[in-house]
């Protein structure tokens, strides 16, 4: 019995790790790996940062963070669009940053997929992104 309670631990110990990426997916296409989730020296704020892809020809969803969003494109390239800014593409080597609250999207406009390393410096408690209209 002992030995089953234990097979039983390990399957929900893999499925919830298998579900890191799930959590902070939003849309079809795009994915987000969680690689340190940390506090910072700001009261009530957390570091997220994360392994984002989206998928060739996939969008990102129009969103929001509760935090700003400070990102680096490792590879490939991206139409971002970010409400009261003009579209722009950004690519491997650029940075870009988004403010806490600001709606945007990521259109991957290209044959192959756009991979990004983004830190999140959020609101405690809160979900990593919401959609937004």
């Amino acid at each position: 019995m002992k030995t089953l309670h234990k097979a039983s631990l390990a399957v929900i110990g893999l499925a919830l790790a298998g579900t890191a990426t799930v959590l902070y997916a939003q849309a079809s296409g795009l994915s987000r790996t969680l690689v340190l989730k940390a506090d910072t020296s700001i009261e009530g704020r957390e570091a997220v940062v994360a392994r984002v892809e989206v998928a060739p020809g996939a969008k990102a969803g129009r969103h929001t963070h509760p935090g700003d969003e400070i990102s680096y494109v490792m590879e490939g390239e991206a139409l971002l669009l970010i409400d009261g800014q003009p579209p722009r593409t950004v690519k491997a080597g650029e940075s870009f940053l988004i403010p806490a609250g600001v709606v945007h999207d990521a259109h991957n406009v290209s044959n192959a997929p756009i991979k990004l390393v983004g830190v999140y410096v959020v609101e405690k408690g809160k979900p990593l992104a919401s959609p937004a209209p």
